[in-house]
């Protein structure tokens, strides 16, 4: 990276900073999840190979400035890591995964210094992909006991936004659907939560498997000597069909 940044070196690479590299750094870390969910150790090296990238990037636009440099990061995941595990590297004692974790936060919360009257949701909104703030938003306030207790009053409160997602079409106003289609997301991440699911990598999941189906949509009609064009929706829903049948069968024979 220095030698790409370095005069002589590549234009755009030279031009990038910390602001512009943002969305390649989701990318990638996206991209890394989809190659362990194909289980391809060639994929896994590479994506978590562009993936490493991306820090050494950040930490040699920062070494140009003297703010930072590699060195710097690693130190500094090392020594936040020697702190945060005391029942490792002191004379703590946790019994569980469960107990790590609360050590851990309380632990964050004393690093950071915040102030009793900080709210516990204080960037809980930040940086992250919609989805994902959703559930930890969610998960914060669980902590506190600001949740159901069971999964009865999740179900009502997703069809009672689903319903208001009705009415707000019927109303005719825009920004009133897309803030009841809002609540009704948020709604069903908090089922994902509450049965142990990840929201935005269950989505991510579904993605992919449309991305599959349709795919097939498009080879069966290709076959058949048409185009997506020329074809009826009632042809495409069969051809999808076939796609899903031929899904169920792949899955009986592993």
């Amino acid at each position: 990276m220095h030698i790409l940044r370095a005069p002589g070196g590549c234009p755009w690479d030279a031009e990038q900073s910390h602001e512009s590299l943002r969305k390649h750094l989701i990318e990638e870390a996206y991209e890394v999840v989809e190659a362990i969910e194909s289980g391809d150790r060639d994929a896994i090296v590479d994506e978590l190979g562009d993936l490493l990238l991306q820090p050494v990037f950040h930490a040699e636009i920062a070494s140009e400035s003297g703010a930072f440099d590699l060195d710097d990061v690693a130190t500094a995941i090392c020594e936040k890591l020697i702190r945060r595990h005391p029942h490792v590297f002191g004379d703590s004692v946790v019994e569980n995964s469960e107990g790590v974790l609360s050590q851990w936060e309380q632990i964050k919360a004393g690093e950071k210094g915040a102030a009793k009257s900080e709210s516990i949701l204080k960037s809980a909104n930040e940086g992250l992909p919609s989805l994902m703030a959703a559930q930890k938003i969610q998960a914060k306030v669980a902590k506190v006991g600001f949740d159901w207790p069971d999964m009865g009053p999740v179900i009502a409160k997703i069809r009672e936004e689903l319903d208001e997602v009705e009415e707000a079409m019927e109303s005719g106003s825009q920004e009133a659907l897309s803030l009841e289609i809002g609540d009704l997301l948020f709604a069903v991440v908090n089922l994902a939560r509450k049965t142990g699911n990840e929201a935005e990598l269950s989505l991510h999941q579904t993605n992919r498997k449309f991305v599959d189906r349709f795919q097939q949509v498009e080879s069966t009609i290709a076959d058949r000597g048409s185009s997506l064009e020329d074809s009826t929706l009632e042809e495409m829903d069969a051809a999808w069909e076939l796609a899903k049948q031929s899904e169920r069968g792949n899955e009986g024979k592993k």
